[in-house]
């Protein structure tokens, strides 16, 4: 399923099932607008199947042009750096799909042939390759992973461990969200669900043969959600905790967050009001309105450690595969020196 030895994946879908999810890397050049499908697809149902495709003709025709224009100018971009010469189509391997692998697809697939590319169409289209997602999760996996109380930049050592070769994934980066209800502060928009599972199984497809290190999520980062059967896999995982002094992660954490708008922390506050207290609530809110950001994260960092706390007990992981990383500060090259050191002792 994703062997692909192609120059261009080409999702011939509507805009509106593009937007919503794709292939990562795909580009979209569809065949039907959203409200042309609609058409073709009701001429399918209520008339008959060569009502649909002789309707779905009329609008291709013109197109067609467009659509080869579309892909050279695509390649053009791609392979810039190479000076490959586009108009050369012979030379370009392009994979064409549709949600079924159908007629989209199918006659898009002729067009570029015709035209003189190297052209396949994907098998099932992207329902089977959605059926290939999903199966990713399934698979065993060699995860490690990083820990520790908000504020220990856990984040930046995993970096720092890429850096050094270690294999990462970057669930945050992957869902645009640092999983707090902070987290969405500062990031672009979130992927759908269904993209979010599609960037994060190409990942772990590209990885599996590696020891994996994660960042220890709750199951939830803003809308999206880790797969069942990740989850469950990262719950019984090796974990290595950083143990960072409270006022250290204190300052890392108004370092990262403080300069953030104000207005945005502070309807983050109240979205947590009710666990954290009425009183805190407020104490946090006007520290930050009167700029004593400090004192105000002062308060969410003890909240947040209290949920940490709770969240490790209730993985109920055993302390066989707890390794404590003491820590004098966030520095992340140290930091991740001392994490690639407890793996080796722990190997």
């Amino acid at each position: 399923m994703t062997d692909w030895n192609v120059d261009l994946i080409i999702d011939v879908r509507s805009p509106g099932e593009f937007n919503h999810a794709h292939i990562p890397g795909a580009i979209n050049i569809p065949l039907f607008d959203d409200e042309e499908r609609a058409v073709v697809g009701t001429a399918y149902k209520q008339e008959s199947r060569s009502s649909a495709i002789k309707i779905g003709l009329d609008y291709f025709g013109p197109k067609m042009g467009k659509i080869i224009a579309h892909v050279e100018e695509e390649l053009a971009i791609r392979f810039a750096k190479d000076k490959r010469d586009v108009t050369d189509s012979g030379h370009f391997k392009l994979l064409v799909h549709c949600w079924r692998g159908g007629m989209r697809s199918g006659g898009v697939a002729w067009l570029l042939d015709l035209y003189g590319f190297q052209v396949s169409v994907l098998d099932g289209g992207y329902k089977a390759y959605r059926q290939w997602v999903l199966a990713q999760f399934h698979k065993p996996y060699q995860l490690h992973m990083l820990s520790g109380n908000t504020g220990a930049a856990k984040t930046r050592v995993l970096h720092q461990m890429a850096l050094e070769g270690s294999s990462v994934i970057d669930l945050e980066a992957i869902a645009c969200h640092k999983g707090s209800a902070f987290g969405n502060i500062g990031m672009p928009d979130q992927p759908s669900g269904e993209m979010f599972e599609n960037l994060l199984a190409k990942r772990f497809y590209e990885e599996a043969e590696n020891v994996i290190w994660l960042e220890d999520e709750s199951m939830r980062l803003g809308h999206v959600n880790i797969p069942n059967a990740l989850w469950d896999q990262m719950i019984r995982a090796k974990i290595f905790i950083l143990d960072i002094p409270f006022e250290e992660r204190l300052k890392y954490t108004v370092a990262e967050y403080g300069s953030l708008p104000v207005e945005k922390m502070v309807n983050a506050i109240i979205r947590i009001r009710k666990k954290l207290g009425g009183l805190e609530t407020q104490n946090a809110i006007n520290f930050l309105i009167e700029n004593e950001v400090a004192d105000s994260f002062r308060i969410l960092l003890k909240y947040y450690d209290k949920l940490y706390k709770k969240a490790l007990e209730n993985k109920q992981v055993p302390n066989e595969l707890i390794t404590m990383i003491p820590c004098d500060d966030t520095d992340a090259v140290k930091n991740a020196k001392r994490v690639l050191e407890a793996m080796g002792d722990k190997s």
